[in-house]
């Protein structure tokens, strides 16, 4: 029976290789995978078991309740924009996450800010920051290009917020050379 399973903690490509290739290798039929979400054609409750053990030995979660499905569709929503490079939002975010998400934007921020203790617009400067701190580490944009890159309207706008989140202003952090960044399922 074909079956979704919404998943807690898969942030990157990498994350669904790992699933797809751990899965392929327990012979469970793997019909669909994406950032947050398989669907199986499930066999029986031992193929069950043994996805529950796939998700949770690498560090996974299996997302039951509704608001936390929704949850995890919001943040995954908002890594994809992060990661797809210029960053060009052609509307609000929430304009945006109201049509990706289907559902109207104040219910969706209710439910985000009371299921992570954050709203949905920290959380985005969250993501923006470590974005910054991937690209200052590649060094191969200056802060310039960077705040270009994800859409800041002024540098001085991306100095404020990252040093508000960072403790640090971008040279002091570039200058560290410290590999201080968080990962993308631990932001909150």
């Amino acid at each position: 029976m074909k079956q979704n399973f919404y998943i807690k903690n898969m942030v990157c490509d990498r994350c669904i290789k790992v699933l797809k290739n751990e899965i392929e290798a327990q012979d469970i039929a793997l019909e669909e995978i994406e950032l947050g979400r398989v669907q199986l054609d499930i066999q029986d409750d031992s193929e069950l078991e043994k996805l529950k053990n796939i998700i949770e030995s690498n560090g996974f979660e299996l997302i039951d309740a509704a608001e936390d499905k929704l949850t995890e569709q919001v943040k995954i929503q908002l890594i994809k924009i992060v990661d797809d490079l210029p960053l060009e939002l052609h509307e609000k975010l929430s304009t945006h996450l109201a049509k990706t998400m289907h559902q109207d934007y104040s219910k969706v921020s209710k439910v985000f800010s009371s299921t992570e203790g954050i709203t949905i617009e920290k959380y985005f400067i969250k993501l923006k920051i470590e974005k910054v701190k991937e690209l200052i580490q590649a060094q191969e944009k200056n802060f310039t290009e960077i705040s270009q890159l994800l859409d800041y309207s002024h540098l001085n706008h991306l100095s404020r917020q990252f040093k508000a989140e960072t403790g640090l202003s971008l040279s002091e952090y570039k200058a560290e050379q410290k590999n201080t960044r968080n990962p993308l399922d631990q932001i909150v």
